[in-house]
């Protein structure tokens, strides 16, 4: 299956609080998106992996996704070396996406900026003839395959975004499929330790943060994304 857009995340509820809305929106106007979650989220503090993978097939449901895959790297202590990259470039290969998103550039969570770093670089390696790889499985050899575009979401810290997508009006469908992850926030009759994404201001900044993004911009709410390379438009009228 050839994806328009693939978007990567460290761990399951990621790609969600990145760009979830984005996501939402995305596939409203007809386009293939697939998440591909790196680990299970084996180390959090509040509920398992198998909490988390019930979780994430959820909210890939609620957002409408065609495929949700999990690389199933070490939660905390994947690296950025051959052989992960090598996983990477097979999931490039298999769905030939045209865009790519995955985690912020630097971040609380040591997992973000590695993950962010790791899938860049795969991407790149990804268009190279001469790095052979076949589909895990199979001895079919795949053909190259650069996306034309790697953005990165933000996430915990209140990075610059290099620019926004107005996502006016699926900010709901975002907060719906962050909340199907019931194990990871807020909820007042939990007895789970409590973590810093658990706590109700975490879950109200998923409005506030984008409503204050959509108002620097004259919109609703929207969501911001960095870019290592230029970004072009055809024109001035294809900026808002």
């Amino acid at each position: 299956m050839k994806l328009d857009i693939l978007v990567f995340g460290a761990h399951p509820d990621d790609a969600e609080l990145g760009a979830g809305a984005t996501i939402a929106k995305e596939v409203s106007r007809g386009k293939k998106v697939g998440i591909i979650d790196l680990t299970r989220g084996e180390l959090g503090t509040r509920g398992s992996a198998e909490i988390r993978d019930k979780e994430a097939l959820k909210a890939a449901k609620i957002l409408g996704v065609e495929i949700r895959e999990n690389m199933k790297f070490d939660d905390g202590f994947f690296i950025n070396d051959k052989w992960h990259q090598m996983e990477i470039i097979k999931m490039v290969r298999k769905y030939r996406p045209e865009v790519v998103i995955c985690n912020a550039v630097e971040d609380r969570h040591i997992d973000h900026g590695k993950g962010s770093q790791l899938v860049s670089d795969a991407c790149f390696l990804s268009g190279l003839v001469k790095i052979s790889t076949q589909l895990n499985g199979t001895d079919q050899e795949q053909e190259p395959w650069r996306p034309k575009r790697v953005y990165h979401f933000i996430q915990w810290k209140n990075l610059e975004p290099d620019f926004v997508v107005d996502v006016s009006g699926f900010i709901e469908k975002k907060r719906e499929a962050i909340l199907a992850y019931e194990s990871q926030f807020y909820d007042p009759k939990s007895n789970e330790p409590e973590t810093p994404i658990s706590s109700k201001n975490f879950t109200d900044s998923i409005i506030y943060r984008s409503r204050d993004l959509g108002r620097l911009v004259g919109v609703e709410h929207a969501e911001g994304y960095t870019v290592e390379r230029y970004v072009a438009v055809n024109s001035l009228d294809d900026l808002i």
